[in-house]
């Protein structure tokens, strides 16, 4: 789960992060107020999107202006104009794809003299299944970037749980970073509060960028991205109450509200699977037989007929699916509940594309029955090889 900058920004100054003073504008009406009560003499006017790139990106619609996301101001009346700009638009960046996404938020921000920009990021290493620490000189640019064209500039180590965070990592990071005098000292204080609230809000990304020097020798946090592990929101209600839905796949939301673990992609075969392992081997052999899949659909083990049939709606709500591969084994999961949830998708919702359907394992021959008793155009398969084969013939022809 990710939130917005100003959110970020708003917990992290709770943990003694120095952030600058903002305010968030839902309403283009609110703007010149928002910006009123911040000091002057320069105001950054940042649209918020779960989408990095913003300042380099652009927007679809004319009127919005040539500025980008983050754009800066030198009166009230010039921030709220271009907070009024930009709300309601569609900003495209490099990762929000070419349908962009709309800007429904700006945050108005005072503005803040920089004398250098750094980078630094706690994430979860997979490989070491520790907390990670990232900074580097080059901040202000994207890490990708960074990591590809000078590597050298990135100071990347794991912490030791046993021991978690102590002040030499602080100044290990300080002197990668160049800092000197007490700026080493602010360092290791605001990685240990940093550390502290990616521990204790089961974060799975922290990332600054850029953290900045400012000519009095004092570090501020300019921007903010935090990432949560969705499975760990239960455990912390004040950061499920940042969840903004509009920011989210209508599909993905649907699908989370009923448990499924489902991931949109661009291709045109859309599957339903039980099982993280066998959805990837599903969307592999698609791709084997030349064509891309529609999504990533898990229903899970202990899926029942009406999870079956929200995933099978979730599906056929995608405009680019031009046919369905459900491919089912069945061994904690029931094959006839699945073949009872698809009969009741179709029924509901209609069938306007190929389907192909594999079932294997528990009560596999009386899921077939209920397929091939319920009058639909449904293409039975022997095995994945098979249903993959099939599935793409029917949708290329």
């Amino acid at each position: 789960m990710n939130i917005h900058e100003y959110q970020a920004k708003a917990l992290l100054r709770e943990y003694g992060a120095p952030v600058s003073e903002g305010r968030a504008v839902l309403k283009a009406e609110d703007a010149k107020t928002a910006a009123g009560e911040l000091d002057g003499p320069l105001w950054v006017v940042k649209a918020q999107i779960h989408a990095g790139g913003r300042g380099k990106g652009s927007f679809k619609e004319a009127e919005a202006g040539e500025k980008g996301g983050v754009r800066l101001a030198k009166s009230v009346e010039e921030a709220a104009e271009e907070a009024k700009k930009m709300l309601g638009k569609t900003l495209v960046t490099h990762q929000t794809g070419p349908a962009g996404k709309q800007v429904n938020r700006i945050y108005i921000e005072a503005g803040s003299d920089i004398d250098r920009e750094l980078y630094l990021a706690f994430l979860v290493d997979r490989q070491s299944s520790r907390v990670s620490i990232v900074a580097s000189t080059e901040g202000g640019m994207d890490i990708e970037e960074v990591a590809a064209s000078t590597p050298e500039k990135i100071l990347s180590f794991d912490i030791d749980p046993a021991t978690g965070y102590m002040p030499y990592h602080g100044r290990r990071v300080a002197f990668s970073l160049g800092l000197t005098g007490g700026q080493v000292k602010q360092c290791v204080a605001l990685l240990a509060n940093l550390y502290r609230a990616f521990i204790e809000k089961d974060m799975e990304m922290l990332e600054i960028n850029p953290l900045i020097v400012m000519p009095d020798g004092n570090l501020k946090l300019l921007d903010a991205k935090l990432g949560f592990d969705g499975n760990a929101v239960y455990r912390h209600p004040d950061v499920a109450n940042l969840r903004d839905e509009t920011e989210e796949d209508p599909k993905e939301l649907a699908a989370s509200k009923y448990d499924l673990n489902y991931i949109a992609l661009d291709g045109e075969i859309g599957c339903m699977v039980n099982g993280a392992g066998l959805a990837m081997a599903t969307m592999d052999i698609i791709k084997l037989y030349g064509a891309e899949p529609a999504n990533f659909l898990d229903v899970g083990g202990g899926a029942t007929k009406e999870k079956v049939t929200e995933a099978f709606k979730i599906i056929t709500s995608d405009p680019n699916v031009k046919g369905i591969l459900v491919n089912i084994f069945g061994g904690i999961m029931r094959c006839d509940v699945i073949a009872e949830g698809v009969v009741a998708a179709v029924k509901e919702v209609g069938l306007q594309v190929p389907l192909v359907v594999r079932l294997e394992g528990t009560n596999v021959e009386a899921g077939k029955e209920i397929i091939n008793t319920s009058g639909l155009n449904v293409i039975a398969a022997d095995n994945l090889s098979d249903g993959a084969e099939k599935i793409v013939k029917a949708v290329k022809g």
